[in-house]
């Protein structure tokens, strides 16, 4: 669904015009990473595991609050295939890879597909400026002050990297996993349009 985000409080103004001014021309931390200078994020080999159904674990069963003050849970997401990307914004990975994670969530509109952020670093309004100038629409949990989404996901998967985006089946079971930054969109398309052909 398309969210329409209000910055509010002049810290989150300025915070949006000084992300808005990086992606303008050049935004340094994704320029960094790509370079492989990149600082600030907690990198891992890029990895994608896909789990047999039959070996996938219990349906992660998570409750939060997004960016916009709105309760989120599992719930919101039943009989979906479901996209969690954990992320924060100073991450160089995290704002190469914004643009495929909106793409994807793109092309899935209407077809029983969600898409989640777990922000594990920020406050909302930092939350907001970043989503505002890279265009992300789908929301994000803030997880930083009480930290029980992470939980819940680390309890069924290892995260280890930021970002790691994980794709859960229909049921909520995690069913692949994607460490380090998405390289392309056909790599999380393919997984998302294999897990919705599954049964349900």
């Amino acid at each position: 669904m398309n969210v329409r985000r209000i910055l509010g409080g002049a810290a989150a103004l300025a915070l949006a015009v000084t992300l808005a001014a990086c992606t303008g021309g050049g935004d340094t931390l994704a320029d960094e990473y790509r370079e492989g200078s990149g600082k600030g994020y907690i990198a891992g080999d890029y990895d994608v595991v896909e789990i047999p159904a039959a070996e996938r674990g219990e349906p992660v069963e998570f409750a939060g609050v997004t960016e916009l003050g709105d309760p989120v849970s599992n719930k919101d997401s039943a009989g979906e295939v479901l996209v969690v990307n954990f992320w924060y914004a100073a991450c160089g990975p995290c704002r190469v890879e914004a643009p495929l994670l909106e793409n994807v969530w793109q092309e899935y509109q209407g077809q029983d597909v969600s898409f989640l952020g777990v922000n594990t670093y920020d406050q909302a309004d930092t939350a907001l400026a970043f989503a505002d100038s890279y265009g992300v629409t789908y929301p994000s949990v803030i997880d930083i002050n009480d930290k029980n989404v992470g939980l819940a996901f680390a309890d069924a998967t290892p995260i280890q990297a930021t970002p790691t985006t994980l794709v859960l089946d229909r049921e909520g079971r995690v069913a692949a996993r994607i460490i380090g930054q998405l390289e392309s969109e056909s790599i999380l398309s393919t997984l998302v349009r294999d897990l919705l052909a599954e049964s349900s």
